[in-house]
């Protein structure tokens, strides 16, 4: 999106100035044509002269006078106003951007892999200044083929991820995980077994819809038992913002909370 700034505009005038030798502003007076001093003053509004130039008339409006200078400095104080006005626009335009650049983005959803948590063309908000990234969170970053995909953080580095125990519940670090809270009702928590430690700063990762996900079970055969580097993680989804009637957080599930 490209935003196109405005700037004050250089020619607004000042309100301050005065012409020399009697010119009116606007061009009020020809060449050789003699001006009375006092109706000068009166019928051009000539500002009150600060630096002692000039006739020594043009700016001296009397004490019964009318006030020429007040006009000019209304003027002067409406100008500054609005680049005033102009500038902390554009301030804020700029602030946006850096805050969209560097902290905040937003995602679509292109598939049903984390439903019922996201459906497909649900909006989210992520920020991608994700400091350490938390069993339980929804994260979206860089796949195992270089496309842009979004799960659920199940095991961090360290932990030892297996499916399944007796109750078929997965297992982290020996404590199973109650997932009705997130994990689609159609499904079972894996019908794929796999036992793995992660590595050190990297993750393991599931979509909601485990029936419908490809994620880390999928690629156990590579080099790093199908985790994905800490590394390639663009950001963590916090917010559900579209459409309206879904609008809400996406807060880390209570079972997490129990595993160490």
């Amino acid at each position: 999106m490209s935003v196109t700034e405005e700037k004050p505009d250089p020619k607004d005038p000042a309100p301050d100035q005065q012409p020399a030798s009697g010119a009116v502003p606007g061009g009020g007076t020809a060449p050789g044509e003699t001006v009375p001093a006092a109706t000068s003053a009166r019928e051009t509004g000539a500002s009150e002269t600060h630096s002692g130039r000039g006739d020594g008339t043009a700016g001296e409006a009397g004490a019964n006078g009318p006030a020429g200078g007040d006009a000019g400095a209304k003027d002067g104080k409406k100008s500054s106003s609005w680049r005033e006005s102009i500038l902390l626009v554009l301030l804020g335009v700029v602030a946006a951007l850096l805050v969209r650049l560097f902290v905040l983005d937003s995602f679509y959803i292109p598939s049903e892999s984390m439903e019922d948590t996201l459906l497909i063309n649900d909006r989210v908000v992520v920020n991608r200044l994700t400091g350490d990234i938390d069993r339980g969170e929804i994260v979206v970053f860089t796949g195992w083929d270089g496309t842009t995909l979004i799960k659920r953080v199940i095991g961090v580095g360290g932990d030892h991820v297996k499916c399944c125990d007796a109750e078929g519940r997965i297992t982290v670090n020996g404590v199973p995980l109650h997932e009705e809270a997130y994990l689609n009702p159609q499904d079972f928590p894996s019908q794929q077994s796999f036992d793995v430690t992660v590595p050190k700063g990297r993750l393991w990762l599931m979509g909601d819809h485990r029936a419908a996900s490809e994620d880390s079970r999928a690629f156990m055969s590579d080099r790093y038992h199908g985790t994905i580097s800490e590394q390639s993680v663009i950001g963590r989804a916090f917010a559900l913002y579209w459409p309206l009637s879904r609008i809400g957080t996406l807060p880390v599930p209570d079972t997490f909370g129990k595993v160490r």
